[in-house]
């Protein structure tokens, strides 16, 4: 079978298994109820696009539709597991540089305007630069820097156009950051009261206090959701937040907010709670900006990359759970990331000590030491999963005469520090969602990209980027993605500290969910989970 029919192929299957997963008896689903969520932070706003963090996509995801998405009955997002959505099928032509999408007619917004294709075009000139002044903010704007143009062919048939092959686009479309906007709806609205597709409407949003969804009863796949409506209440602190799930006050948590030691407290105290451990597709990692003296002395850089002992974070945050990669997601779950064998041949990935050592000498060549200590401030998010590596980090880094000290910045305000690069060295968390190296290396070291937080810039590293990104042959494109990340931990671009593990738990009650495994940010639609109170 050729390539192009097994691409038709594909597409067409994926759409008769969503047609057959629409179609299945509901006699085990129960209609009705409010899902009641926490989230742990104040979200700086409700539209996915011009933001990072989960905080948005997690409450906000259920508002909208993508074109297709990842199936979310199966744990490992892939290819393979990409259904549609808006989209009913996908052709590639046979230059792979366009990708036409087929789409739904019996689809409306939220308010009762029509869907049609103008929606998708319109969206996608505001993430590819053609309509440059809708978004405040486009982090993801360099997923589609090689996408020239999205053409209609009447209401209901686009096509996508690309400068050059890019494999990976359809994943990119399916993550859960990349949502169908309303062409007749201004940016400040999508950020403050957003209209969608999607299963559940947007009601209110109290900063600091809840959200509120209700039910589309509108929706466009009959008989779903099965939700009346999904209240989420914010609560920063995690004690408070896990001992109220734990006494009933909440049926979810927020995804991988339950580290591996509360876990076995959360356990504890409620046993029958449903808990899933898994990898988050999240790393930990340490920005340095790279403008700012001191910190554009590449050699200080050095030292402290050396002073970091990753084992060390592991051990103590996930009781060793975390695994040790660069930027790509360790194997088996990731498919790009490096095994353990090439791993430790990279600088700073060797005898934590020696390392240490190491640093301290190049420190006092600099002129620092025990009396004369370089003072600086740790940037890091009100987030405890950004706080608590931030305390340890601090910690290492005054091992090598820094007299460094934690600069907690409120939650809602610290992807605005970070897109203004306001920061000399922070703790940063970042998740691209997807497990592909266009999601992950572009968008965070390519010198166009608006999310490089470290201000990195390499032109070897923008043609090798641009190099595997039309590289169809997967063992050539690892081996590229490879020599990629040996030089940005050469040139301490954005040191990987680990890769996170967390657990999402919920009451025996909630069902439907099936929680993925190598990413925390695609399965958050609700339209097909249910309460079985």
């Amino acid at each position: 079978m050729g390539s192009r029919a097994r691409r038709l192929l594909s597409g067409a299957m994926a759409t008769t298994a969503f047609a057959l997963a629409a179609a299945s008896p509901a006699a085990a689903q129960k209609q009705g109820g409010t899902l009641r969520i926490y989230n742990s932070s104040n979200p700086p706003g409700a539209s996915p696009h011009e933001d990072t963090t989960i905080a948005v996509v997690m409450p906000f995801m259920a508002v909208y539709n993508n074109l297709v998405r990842f199936d979310p009955a199966e744990p490992r997002n892939s290819f393979d597991t990409i259904i549609p959505e808006l989209a009913t099928s996908w052709e590639w032509d046979a230059t792979k540089t366009r990708l036409t999408f087929k789409l739904r007619s019996d689809v409306k917004w939220h308010d009762g305007e029509p869907f049609t294709g103008k929606d998708v075009q319109c969206t996608f000139h505001r993430l590819n630069g053609k309509e440059p002044d809708y978004l405040r903010r486009n982090p993801r704007g360099i997923w589609y820097e090689h996408l020239t143009e999205v053409t209609l062919n009447g209401d209901f048939e686009v096509t996508f156009h690309l400068s050059q092959p890019q494999p990976s686009l359809l994943a990119m479309l399916a993550s859960g950051y990349t949502a169908i906007y309303p062409c007749h709806l201004s940016a400040r609205d999508m950020r403050t009261k957003p209209i969608g597709t999607g299963p559940f409407k947007f009601v209110e949003f109290k900063s600091n206090e809840s959200i509120r969804l209700v039910r589309n009863s509108d929706y466009w796949m009959k008989g779903r959701p099965y939700l009346d409506a999904i209240e989420w209440r914010i609560v920063p602190n995690r004690s408070t937040r896990i001992l109220a799930f734990a006494a009933g006050e909440f049926d979810l948590t927020q995804t991988a907010d339950i580290t591996p030691p509360l876990l076995k407290d959360l356990k504890k105290n409620a046993p029958n709670v449903v808990c899933s451990l898994l990898p988050t597709n999240v790393t930990t990692h340490m920005l340095v900006n790279r403008e700012r003296p001191p910190f554009d002395n590449p050699e200080l850089r050095r030292a402290m990359l050396l002073a970091l002992d990753r084992q060390a974070f592991i051990d103590i945050l996930a009781l060793g759970k975390a695994k040790l990669a660069v930027n790509m997601m360790p194997p088996p779950e990731g498919s790009w990331g490096m095994p353990i064998e090439e791993l430790k041949k990279l600088p700073s990935y060797g005898d934590p000590v020696a390392q240490r050592d190491e640093a301290r000498k190049i420190m006092t060549q600099l002129g620092y030491g025990p009396g004369n200590r370089l003072k600086v401030k740790v940037a890091t998010r009100d987030f405890n999963t950004f706080r608590d590596p931030a305390v340890i980090l601090v910690d290492q880094l005054n091992k090598i005469y820094f007299d460094a000290e934690l600069d907690v910045i409120e939650s809602s305000l610290w992807y605005s520090r970070l897109f203004k690069k306001d920061y000399s060295v922070a703790l940063n968390l970042a998740g691209a969602g997807i497990d592909d190296p266009d999601g992950v290396l572009k968008m965070g070291f390519a010198c166009k990209s608006e999310a490089n937080f470290s201000q990195y810039c390499n032109r070897e590293i923008d043609k090798l980027l641009d190099q595997q990104s039309q590289e169809p042959d997967v063992e050539k494109r690892k081996a590229l993605v490879w020599r990629i990340e040996r030089i940005l931990v050469e040139d301490v671009a954005r040191p990987i500290i680990f890769h996170g593990h967390g657990a999402t738990c919920w009451h025996p009650y909630f069902k439907g969910h099936v929680q993925h495994e190598n990413s925390i940010y695609n399965n958050w639609r609700f339209d097909n989970v249910w309460l079985d109170k």
